[in-house]
């Protein structure tokens, strides 16, 4: 293995054709010899650049409708053959076998065919089979082969040869290698993800799980930790697709409470009317909803004043001005809409430290995928928590039957609480929440301490009573004994909405009925974790 390599045939094969007329010309000006395959080899020689089709390397033409093409010894000999091994280089002399030092190779768009929705046969044809064999032989062989998988490499690589005199050096080999095994280790994920999404498979045997880089953090959740940021290529709509208007990059909290206010916000679809959800340490600390997007933030702002400070803000509609003017009348680390006016940015702009994104729309709720959490050892992957209710989903198991102003606001809050770590309660009036308690270990705890925490903003606000009065509660699972639904009680709560199905159901509805409360049962529990 040697350190400088002077390439002198490259092959082309790529699916992406961005950037690689200019690049073409590099490494012909370089005197690299090219060779290629089906329509790069056309658009290179129209171009006017000289260039050789993989098959008169080979002997033999494309077939099978461009299925088998490189799959061929003169091919993978020309690539893995080690320079400095004399019974490497005998077999080549004896079989007629150029080395190939140089590999360009993008693979089919399979994860665009699939997210574009195409048929099966349409995917399963956009399966490469000769891009990865390649990339993976050139990529073992880095102590003499470069390996250029991605279109963003070559400037990099025109820069490399620049100022190595038409030669690179191994440690840039080394680091073409690690990004062309990363980039078909991803592609067999994709396909594997897809083909057992086709059959139905929930647990394969094997799971794997890959991204591309989006962004590198200066550390994670704490300054001795670092970090990184990649995308799945889902385009599910939110941080990972937003535009950045103003502000320094975000984060490694800031992108995971971004993400957290953005799906919570997503519940609300904007033909219901403006909301808007306040989020720190990735929970609520409010959320509200009124006629216009000024007073959905006002209330829900008015939940928690304290912890909205240095929070993370997500709304449901475009930004406008009115509700820019209100937001920066305290600090706010990021707000994340999906679209907003120039009015608006104009605003923000005097506020240096404030990052301002848009999505362009809001996520789907209902859409499914997975989520996995490292543990020791391994991985849990289940489906996204996509579970969603409509007024005919709920059983009222109580003598009193909620009104119809309590059956709006429990709907509410239970759409909030499936967003708040558990043990989580979420007490409701009039479309915001007035009291959250999250991530309690005691699920009397969680209803104490929203309880509390709405008794100190009605200090605030100068009201003589709590937040609470007159609300309905939301419970994430449901109470295995009567005291904590006792404990809403004493807070002001009418109704409550909450999963059921505890062998202490019984004694948890006879409580409501003897408090007056209306209880309504979901058969769904939000457990977050």
């Amino acid at each position: 293995m040697t350190d400088l390599v002077a390439p002198r045939r490259a092959l082309i094969s790529v699916s992406d054709k961005t950037g690689l007329l200019d690049f073409a010309r590099v490494l012909h000006q370089h005197g690299v010899e090219l060779i290629s395959t089906g329509g790069t080899s056309n658009m290179l020689r129209t171009a006017g650049l000289p260039v050789k089709d993989v098959s008169e390397i080979t002997g033999f033409p494309e077939m099978m409708d461009g299925r088998v093409k490189t799959l061929h010894p003169k091919v993978h000999g020309g690539l893995l053959a080690l320079r400095d091994n004399p019974d490497h280089v005998a077999a080549m002399e004896q079989h007629g076998i150029g080395p190939i030092d140089m590999l360009i190779v993008n693979l089919y768009p399979f994860e665009e065919t699939v997210a574009k929705g195409a048929d099966h046969e349409t995917c399963i044809e956009n399966i490469d089979i000769g891009g990865p064999a390649m990339i993976r032989a050139a990529s073992k062989n880095h102590g003499f082969v470069a390996v250029i998988t991605d279109p963003a490499d070559y400037a990099v690589a025109t820069e490399e040869l620049r100022a190595n005199n038409g030669q690179t050096t191994l440690a840039f080999r080394q680091k073409l290698a690690l990004t062309a095994y990363s980039r078909t280790a991803a592609y067999d994920t994709a396909v594997s993800t897809w083909l057992a999404g086709q059959i139905g498979e929930t647990a394969p045997r094997y799971r794997s799980f890959a991204g591309k880089l989006a962004q590198g953090l200066r550390y994670g959740e704490n300054p001795h930790q670092g970090a990184a940021f990649y995308t799945d290529g889902s385009k599910r709509e939110g941080v990972s697709t937003a535009r950045q208007w103003q502000g320094k990059e975000l984060s490694y909290n800031n992108i995971n409470d971004t993400d957290a206010a953005f799906e919570l916000v997503s519940e609300f679809a904007p033909v219901d009317g403006p909301a808007c959800a306040i989020i720190k340490h990735a929970n609520p600390c409010g959320v509200g909803r009124a006629a216009s997007l000024k007073e959905a933030y006002v209330r829900a702002y008015q939940c928690d004043q304290t912890s909205a400070f240095g929070g993370i803000v997500a709304l449901n509609q475009p930004l406008d001005a009115e509700t820019a003017e209100e937001i920066v009348k305290i600090f706010t680390e990021v707000v994340i809409a999906p679209g907003a006016s120039d009015e608006a940015k104009a605003i923000f702009a005097a506020k240096k430290n404030l990052r301002l994104l848009t999505t362009g729309g809001l996520a789907n709720p209902a859409a499914g995928g997975l989520a996995f959490k490292q543990v020791a050892g391994g991985f849990l992957v289940q489906d996204r928590d996509n579970g969603a209710l409509s007024l005919a989903d709920l059983k009222v198991v109580t003598k009193r039957a909620p009104t119809e102003a309590e059956l709006a606001d429990l709907l509410f809050a239970w759409k909030v609480a499936k967003h708040v770590k558990s043990n989580a309660i979420v007490y409701v009036k009039d479309g915001a929440t007035v009291g959250v308690g999250a991530g309690q270990m005691s699920r009397v705890d969680s209803t104490r301490i929203a309880a509390r925490k709405s008794q100190d903003m009605a200090e605030v606000l100068g009201l003589p009573h709590p937040l609470t009065k007159g609300s309905v509660v939301a419970s994430d699972a449901f109470f295995p004994f009567p005291d904590g639904l006792l404990t809403a009680a004493e807070a002001g709560a009418t109704a409550v909405i909450q999963p059921g199905g505890s062998m202490n159901d019984d004694k948890v509805i006879a409580a409501a009925d003897d408090a007056g409360l209306a209880m309504v049962f979901t058969g769904m529990r939000h457990f977050r974790h």
